[in-house]
């Protein structure tokens, strides 16, 4: 599969020989077939190329000689056979909310299906793809997800990988029969398959990676609403949400990580 971003609907009237033919999402502002190619072009500006590796490289070129977007790295996985079963997990290093963990199982069927719509490493796509992708994924593919709020976390905060153990086995489980390939942690001690960076290698684990962010966009959603004020991604720039948090008089079991040094060091001095 190959990407083209910063495309524009009007400007692919430029490459010729192409033939349109109806969305079949409502995220798709225009799907194409040229030859035996097909390309999507999505509401985001990003273009998928789909199709024989040699003919995808031929439209390919007309794209870059017409200047019609960005070419990115093309996405490749490694070539897999039976009933896989991919988990991740998201929040782990984040300040506000707890922890999710999702699980998606495919055979070559759906693996395929899952390309097409544009499955990647979650770290390389924007919120908005996320949001868009892991709707088409829960469509298509059978798919477990565990959304651990952090109310709940804390009552573990003296044992995260015995939880984070446990979360990926549940979701597995869930899903079986299938061999099961986790995304590495420290401490990771469940799966057939234990690989770092396994979001970059397994569709599973990529489209796994998707769900699990999306869970954890919605769960920090959630947890703004109940704060009354947008609780913040990541762990870098949290000092004044912390702070607010201690103003406001919240309870921090409820919104944040206790573990977390940088919350113990604003509690403290609260």
């Amino acid at each position: 599969m190959t990407v083209f971003t910063h495309v524009k609907k009007d400007e692919l009237g430029k490459l010729k020989g192409c033939n349109k033919e109806p969305p079949k999402t409502s995220y798709e502002e225009l799907r194409l077939k040229k030859g035996n190619v097909t390309l999507v072009l999505y509401t985001s500006g990003k273009l998928l190329l789909q199709g024989n590796k040699a003919e995808v490289a031929v439209v390919a070129k007309e794209l870059e000689k017409l200047n019609l977007g960005q070419k990115s790295e093309s996405v490749s996985f490694k070539k897999e056979s039976g009933w896989i079963i991919g988990s991740d997990e998201s929040l782990k290093g984040d300040t506000f909310g707890g922890i999710v963990v999702a699980a998606v199982k495919a055979d070559e069927k759906l693996r395929e299906k899952l390309v097409e719509l544009g499955v990647a490493d979650s770290k390389t796509l924007s919120d908005k793809e996320v949001a868009r992708i892991a709707a088409e994924i829960r469509k298509v593919a059978p798919c477990e997800i565990k959304s651990i709020f952090p109310e709940e976390y804390n009552k573990h905060n003296d044992n995260i990988t015995l939880l984070l153990n446990h979360l990926h086995k549940e979701c597995a489980d869930y899903l079986k029969p299938g061999k099961h390939i986790v995304d590495k942690y420290p401490g990771c001690s469940v799966g057939d398959v234990q690989e770092e960076k396994a979001e970059s290698k397994y569709v599973e684990v990529a489209a796994a990676s998707i769900l699990a962010r999306d869970a954890s966009l919605k769960q920090l959603s959630s947890l703004s609403m109940e704060a009354g004020f947008t609780v913040p991604k990541g762990s870098t720039h949290v000092k004044l949400a912390l702070l607010e948090l201690t103003q406001r008089k919240l309870e921090p079991r409820k919104l944040v990580k206790l573990d977390f040094w940088n919350v113990r060091e604003i509690l403290e001095k609260s």
